[in-house]
């Protein structure tokens, strides 16, 4: 059977991401402009720190989200039944990548089909939040979710991929209104992510308005799309545009500060360039819930779900052994640890 033009884009994608540096260059996190203040003295025993936390009223062993990233090709599936897997056996939330793809082209859903691998922890479907100028609806969304079994739909905001992209869909209008019409009749929470260049503090806030229930900032120090579509087109004007952009977004850690600093309480996951555990502790101090990891895990994921379970214990390890190194003996104390602002 003949690929559609999106499956065959996603493996692309898939292809690109794991074989060139598709990081932005001369961006950051922000992650390392902040350091904690080592408490000597912890008074804790290690043993007894807990990670634990809710995501969408299911519980978590640590306060992590697998980024959304592939879905709509048989390498994807393997990825994506993999992350889940390794994610069900730690404790992870698990959020697939845009499944357009399984409704233009249903031969394809299976892709994205984990729940048999994960049956208890949070699984997010996904969507282009464009797609919602073009033709998708409710309907639309409702299919989604069942065909996924999951527990909320994530709507991405890609609007510098979709120029750069051959064909892409850039009528971002009028989209807010839409939102909040989605976020008012379906059946499970809609939250949205950008896909690298980062959710400001005044757009986080507008999208709490409408009824969005949790907001993935995933800014800027990670996957520069602008880089991966450089490698993909075969416009000369936009791949010499692309490389105009690789500085592009708002750094991981502004997003949250400035999101935080407005005051405002809903749900707030901070991915995008985080490296490690030690990057999901400042994350978390500074005002996120949860922390998001996508690149990071792509190679092992390609391989076998042990190589991830030992992404991710590792992972889980050195968030605990900061919170030890600070003094803090669960999720809330760590949120009420400050953060130095290196000089």
């Amino acid at each position: 059977m003949e690929e559609s033009s999106i499956s065959k884009r996603k493996a692309e994608h898939i292809r690109v991401v794991l074989e060139e540096n598709v990081a932005g260059k001369d961006t950051t996190t922000g992650f390392e402009k902040y350091r904690f203040e080592h408490q000597a003295l912890p008074e804790l025993d290690f043993e007894e720190i807990s990670t634990e936390t809710t995501f969408l009223g299911k519980p978590l062993k640590a306060p992590f989200l697998i980024s959304s990233m592939t879905g709509g090709t048989a390498q994807a599936r393997t990825i994506n039944r993999n992350l889940a897997q390794a994610a069900e056996k730690r404790g992870w939330a698990f959020a697939l990548g845009s499944t357009r793809a399984a409704l233009e082209s249903p031969e394809q859903a299976y892709t994205f089909q984990v729940r048999d691998v994960a049956p208890h922890i949070p699984v997010l479907a996904n969507l282009g939040a464009v797609q919602l100028n073009y033709g998708y609806g409710i309907d639309e969304c409702r299919r989604i979710v069942e065909l996924t079994g999951a527990d909320a739909l994530i709507l991405h905001f890609n609007s510098l991929q979709e120029v750069f992209q051959k064909g892409g869909n850039t009528n971002f209008k009028d989209l807010l209104v839409k939102i909040e019409d989605l976020c008012s009749r379906l059946e499970v929470p809609v939250g949205c992510k950008e896909v690298g260049w980062g959710i400001n503090g005044r757009l986080a806030e507008k999208l709490y308005s409408v009824g969005v229930s949790f907001v993935d900032v995933a800014g800027s120090g990670g996957t520069s799309w602008s880089q991966v579509e450089k490698y993909l087109t075969s416009d000369p004007l936009k791949k010499a545009a692309a490389e105009a952009f690789s500085g592009w977004g708002n750094p991981t850690a502004a997003c949250i500060t400035q999101a935080r600093n407005l005051g405002l309480q809903g749900t707030l996951v901070a991915s995008g360039g985080l490296k490690n555990g030690v990057d999901a502790a400042k994350a978390i101090a500074l005002g996120a819930d949860l922390a998001g990891f996508g690149r990071k895990l792509l190679h092992d994921a390609v391989h076998s779900v042990d190589a991830l379970l030992s992404t991710y214990e590792q992972t889980e390890l050195e968030l605990k052994i900061a919170m030890f190194g600070i003094g803090a003996k669960d999720l809330s104390a760590l949120k009420q640890t400050p953060l130095l602002k290196k000089m």
